[in-house]
């Protein structure tokens, strides 16, 4: 879609100019290191989305495990345990050329979130990915991150999503499966379709024989 220039933002003018300034709470919430009234929020969270940028683009990744499983090291450290997955490490990649990244916190029934910004190192410290160890599986690596700021974001988002009011959800069996999703993806490429209907009869196993 093309948007004609008169109908552009191209700088922080413009911007400033259509929004208006952030409010006093909005600006004093954000602070340089974790805050002792930031830290429920981050033991509360059993899901985070992860935001990395590297040489191929950005990329945005889900991160979950028990409430807390992203350890407050000390007010400028955490800790994130990274888990075996699909083996496409784009964060990691990412983390590897840039260790700018950023990490949004949700807590269920919560409509406040949190963001924290920092910069990210790869630890395979032995005895550090043991200390991540769930079902005596230890974490493959762990994301070392230095805070740069931290701060909560408002309820809006969420309140106008209904994210945490089920009668707002939609049937699973309405969307696509995985296997479904896969075997369109994979129609038109030059090897064999992936067998859509195959896949999700092997998914449910398979995903409980590799969690951890």
């Amino acid at each position: 879609m093309r948007v004609p220039p008169e109908h552009q933002i191209t700088d922080a003018a413009q911007l400033a100019a259509l929004y208006g300034e952030p409010g006093e709470a909005s600006r004093r919430k954000e602070v340089p290191y974790l805050h002792p009234a930031y830290r429920p929020l981050i033991e509360a969270a059993p899901f985070a989305a992860l935001a990395t940028v590297g040489p191929e683009g950005m990329d945005v990744s889900p991160r979950g495990d028990p409430a807390g499983f992203v350890h407050i090291e000390d007010q400028h450290t955490m800790l994130l345990p990274d888990r075996r997955g699909n083996n496409r490490i784009d964060s990691l990649r990412n983390i590897l050329a840039d260790p700018r990244c950023a990490l949004l916190f949700l807590v269920p029934g919560m409509n406040e979130t949190l963001r924290v910004n920092g910069r990210g190192s790869i630890s395979i410290d032995p005895a550090l990915c043991r200390r991540f160890a769930i079902d005596s599986k230890p974490a493959r690596s762990v994301l070392v991150i230095s805070i740069d700021t931290v701060f909560f974001q408002c309820a809006r988002a969420l309140l106008r999503s209904a994210l945490w009011q089920p009668d707002t959800w939609r049937v699973r069996s309405s969307l696509p499966s995985t296997g479904a999703l896969l075997q369109a993806l994979t129609q038109d490429q030059a090897q064999p379709p992936i067998d859509g209907a195959a896949y999700d009869a092997d998914l449910p196993a398979r995903q409980a024989a590799t969690l951890y």
